[in-house]
């Protein structure tokens, strides 16, 4: 799968159970890291793990699983490696505190608007 591809699916599944403010961010130019990084809110944490599992399968009923899962355990900021793509689900006063949209401001942001459904 593609990268594009990838994000499409992450997109839909986040938006399928109503993740808050899903930001996409290009970070390909500026870090090793990654190439994008996805961000989303949950209004709890059950919300943020919902959110969280709903990703990773989807991408798993593709073929495709994570490097690497953090944050499962506290669940106010979970984070789906995929290597080419991080996936950073938060509480909203987690997304708040560590505001990875303005650390990663000199990233290019992503247009997922044909990935939403419209409301």
């Amino acid at each position: 799968m593609t990268a594009k591809e990838k994000l499409e699916v992450i997109v839909r599944a986040l938006d399928m159970k109503r993740g808050e403010n899903i930001q996409v961010l290009e970070i390909s130019d500026l870090t090793i890291l990654a190439d994008y990084f996805v961000i989303v809110n949950g209004t709890s944490n059950t919300h943020v793990k919902t959110l969280a599992d709903e990703a990773e399968f989807k991408l798993s009923e593709k073929g495709v699983e994570p490097l690497r899962t953090e944050g499962y355990q506290s669940a106010s900021w979970i984070i789906l490696d995929y290597g080419d793509i991080v996936v950073h689900v938060f509480m909203k006063d987690a997304r708040s505190l560590y505001q990875l949209e303005n650390l990663w401001a000199d990233g290019t942001a992503v247009d997922i608007t044909s990935y939403l459904t419209k409301e």
